[in-house]
């Protein structure tokens, strides 16, 4: 589907995005400047003052249950937060996570992966699928788990998945993603056609972003950039990308190579919508888009 509406606030966002310019910004200061800018960006966008959260360890994982009220605690959302591997974590994404819990009625659980380039691949991937692995031992089936993640964690998602079959463990009822980035070796034509079009990604920068994680692995290898893989047994897929992205043929390959392989997959551009803009909470389009990926949990894991 294509979503072709357009809210003022949205208008208003791109506009100062474009006059800040800040998709140059961060990758100036390399990966540090970019958990400054991830970590501050989250501090102004605080969870509703409804949205509990509950923090812990899964092994050295640093973790925690995010709650909206009245939510089903024999279900789960693993959510995987963004931040090109570099960068990002549970704090930064807890308006997001709080409302995903909202929109789903169950309960997220956010983790801390390891991230590059201190931790390149696999040891971001390997959390991923500890944390899963945590969440079947405490007693929940594959068909009450959904798994999820926003930009490098939803490349994550999907490497997770790959990860799963792998190694012979059961698939969760359902996987979510936002704006995916599944393709490190940024083949996908998006990545030239829309830079003019894209006001938060640069993308010179993913070279570097990609290094950091991959290491000395193959850009193409599939548990680092997913799109590459078999994708065949895998659950439900509903991926949602905004029109403007850089990363909107990674998206679109993801959802092609799934159906190919004989999969369930939906995917959703919302034309006029930037990088992940279901964090940005005072959008109208946050809030619907949300709340269909909430829609879209609830229908494969009831």
């Amino acid at each position: 589907m294509s979503d072709t509406w357009q809210s003022w606030q949205n208008r208003v966002l791109v506009g100062a995005m474009r006059l800040m310019t800040i998709r140059r910004k961060p990758i100036r200061s390399g990966h540090h400047g970019i958990r400054r800018t991830i970590e501050m960006s989250g501090k102004r966008l605080p969870p509703a003052r409804d949205i509990r959260w509950t923090e812990f360890k899964i092994g050295d994982i640093p973790s925690e249950w995010v709650e909206a009220p009245n939510v089903r605690h024999d279900r789960a959302v693993l959510y995987l937060h963004g931040g090109g591997y570099v960068a990002g974590s549970r704090y930064s994404h807890r308006s997001l996570t709080g409302e995903l819990s909202r929109a789903a009625r169950m309960r997220v659980l956010a983790i801390d992966y390891r991230l590059a380039p201190e931790h390149p691949f696999p040891a971001g991937l390997d959390d991923a699928v500890a944390a899963y692995e945590w969440l079947l031992a405490q007693g929940l089936t594959p068909a009450q788990i959904a798994i999820g993640g926003d930009s490098a964690g939803g490349g994550l998602t999907m490497a997770t998945l790959l990860a799963l079959r792998e190694r012979g463990l059961p698939q969760p009822a359902v996987a979510v993603c936002m704006s995916p980035w599944a393709d490190l070796a940024t083949e996908g034509e998006s990545m030239r056609t829309h830079a003019h079009l894209d006001p938060m990604l640069h993308p010179p920068g993913f070279e570097m972003l990609a290094r950091h994680y991959a290491g000395t692995h193959d850009l193409r290898e599939p548990l680092v950039s997913p799109v590459y893989g078999d994708l065949s047994g895998l659950p439900p897929l509903l991926i949602q990308v905004g029109g403007r992205e850089v990363l909107l043929d990674d998206a679109r390959r993801l959802v092609a190579r799934t159906l190919a392989a004989g999969g369930r997959a939906e995917l959703e551009v919302w034309d006029h919508m930037i990088h992940v803009w279901q964090v940005f909470g005072f959008l109208p389009e946050a809030r619907r888009a949300v709340a269909r990926l909430g829609t879209f949990i609830r229908r494969h894991t009831d």
